[in-house]
């Protein structure tokens, strides 16, 4: 019976730890963000935008990003003027749930795999 519940422990954690990626949202001023909790789809990681419009105002963002936009500074426009810059946006990706945050929450995929990986070790033990 032990056995039993171990083996489907262990598997359940594997199964949990796929899930779609958890992010932060938010777009806001300075450090005032409403922030909310989204789910990416696909292949989407976990995104921080940093940019500083008029050379003083900081400009931040959160959320879910198409992997080949990771990792790069963009410069967002005036809408219908390709020519007037208001800021560049550096948007720096993470791929683990909620990494996204100013604050230091703890990555929950990180402790997922590490308590599948022990539950995993713990079944091997009791099947042999």
């Amino acid at each position: 019976m032990n056995r039993l519940f171990f083996v489907s422990f262990a598997v359940a954690l594997c199964f949990i730890g796929g899930q779609a990626l958890k992010c932060y949202d938010c777009t806001g001023l300075w450090s005032l963000c409403l922030t909310s909790q989204t789910t990416c789809t696909g292949t989407d990681q976990c995104f921080s935008g940093v940019g500083k419009a008029v050379g003083f105002v900081d400009v931040i963002m959160r959320g879910c990003l198409t992997v080949d936009k990771c990792n790069k500074t963009e410069q967002v426009t005036l809408p219908g003027s390709s020519s007037t810059n208001l800021y560049n946006m550096t948007k720096t990706c993470c791929t683990s749930d909620l990494c996204n945050s100013a604050l230091g929450h703890p990555h929950v995929s990180t402790i997922m795999t590490t308590l599948a990986a022990i539950a995993s070790l713990m079944s091997v033990k009791f099947l042999v």
